[in-house]
């Protein structure tokens, strides 16, 4: 109960930087206080009256920021408040907790949108051994892409549904993982994104004989 409590206890913590990377899509940081592990969450309110929501940490564990990594909601209270914030002002924020870590390896990684997120975290924080599966509707929604391509090369891999590019699979992460031959069945699978992603690309895992322990996800709603 006491841990329990913990999680739902919020601080207030000055904002560095509010940095839209692309449009309605923001990274907002402040100074690291705490230690976590990557793939953790953290719960984030700008005001005390009103339930916080939760979101994946996006930066790693050695670094002197904490970052979440957010898409403004049109009929949403929190976003588009966020978005509106600067350095200097204050936000209140829970202690990290979950369990979303990648604790096996080697590894696929596959998101859609902001679901890069803990994956981020997980990159930032040094893991290796990995295949990333990025999805997204444009080009400029591959978040933090040049890091990932300069770190793992051809084990990147970008599927977009509504533009080309010659570096660019044209489709949907189902697309792609549908015209794969073979996966290795020893691999574990992280899946994080939107409800509808996560169940696709689950069933399609479990359709190529991966086994369902080796499946784990972490829905964005």
């Amino acid at each position: 109960m006491e841990r329990h409590h913990e999680e739902h206890k919020l601080f207030r913590v000055k904002i560095i930087e509010n940095i839209e990377l692309s449009p309605g899509v923001f990274l907002i940081s402040w100074k690291r206080t705490v230690s976590f592990a990557p793939g953790q969450v953290v719960k984030l309110a700008i005001d005390p009256s009103i339930l916080p929501r939760i979101y994946s940490i996006c930066s790693g564990n050695q670094d002197d920021k904490m970052s979440v990594l957010f898409d403004i909601k049109a009929d949403g209270f929190l976003t588009p408040r966020l978005s509106k914030m600067k350095a200097g002002m204050y936000l209140l924020v829970s202690k990290p907790y979950g369990s979303y870590t990648c604790d096996q390896l080697p590894a696929y990684w596959i998101a859609t949108g902001t679901g890069i997120a803990p994956f981020y975290s997980m990159f930032r924080s040094g893991l290796e051994g990995i295949t990333l599966i990025h999805g997204a509707r444009y080009l400029n929604q591959f978040f933090f892409e040049e890091e990932f391509e300069r770190k793992f090369g051809k084990d990147y891999i970008r599927c977009c549904s509504n533009e080309k590019s010659p570096k660019v699979f044209k489709g949907r992460i189902t697309d792609y993982i549908s015209q794969m031959k073979a996966l290795p069945k020893d691999y574990m699978y992280y899946l994080c994104g939107i409800g509808m992603m996560v169940i696709d690309v689950r069933d399609l895992l479990i359709e190529k004989r991966i086994p369902f322990r080796n499946i784990l996800s972490e829905i964005y709603f």
